[in-house]
């Protein structure tokens, strides 16, 4: 699915959102959030941030290329590397985009799982940037699923699509391993919380 498809079918789409005024907030106070979510959901993520010049992490593999290629022309930057692959890397020029007053963008549980088990990227960064993590989570109905490790959602022609945000998480610049890895768990949990708030989001929409 190229850009120009992904394009025509995401004009069908009718988003409805709760949370994302916390975002909008973060930036006019001068922050610069790093947003997080699971890979299964790029899809309907890519078209509801599109053109806010968000950098977003995509691995190396022939997946991340055909991803890079798509979100470049919704007005996305795509910064390469992976957890398996280029990550300190990719980490130390998200670093660097993010000191020079970028949002950046993550799907934590890639490139290859385990799905929605976050990876602890984020966490770093968070740490290294002072900058909050946003955790958003997407749901689309009517959709199909793909039969990939991440169950890739992809929604139909004309499909709702809720996208719940949550509250914005802070990593301490001086927190050790321990506390990082309490903060990684901390970060899955709020993304287990926002799925039951984005499906609710969804059915009101539906009514």
């Amino acid at each position: 699915m190229g850009a120009p498809l992904v394009g025509a079918l995401g004009r069908t789409w009718r988003f409805t959102s709760e949370g994302v005024e916390t975002y909008d907030r973060l930036v006019a106070a001068g922050q610069h959030p790093i947003l997080t979510f699971w890979h299964g959901r790029i899809l309907p993520a890519t078209v509801f941030w599109r053109d806010r010049q968000i950098a977003v992490m995509t691995s190396e593999n022939f997946d991340g290329e055909w991803i890079a290629r798509i979100i470049e022309r919704f007005g996305f930057s795509a910064v390469r590397g992976s957890t398996s692959r280029g990550g300190v890397k990719a980490l130390v020029q998200m670093k660097r985009l993010v000191q020079q007053g970028r949002s950046v963008a993550f799907t934590i549980d890639g490139p290859r799982g385990p799905a929605e088990r976050a990876q602890p990227g984020a966490v770093w960064l968070a740490k290294a940037t002072g900058q909050p993590i946003l955790p958003f989570h997407v749901e689309a109905a009517p959709a199909w699923h793909a039969r990939s490790w991440d169950r890739a959602q992809v929604p139909t022609p004309f499909s709702r699509i809720a996208v719940a945000v949550g509250d914005p998480m802070r990593v301490e610049a001086d927190a050790d391993e321990v506390r990082l890895e309490e903060r990684r768990r901390d970060l899955e949990a709020a993304l287990g919380r926002l799925r039951p708030r984005a499906l609710a989001l969804l059915d009101s929409s539906t009514r």
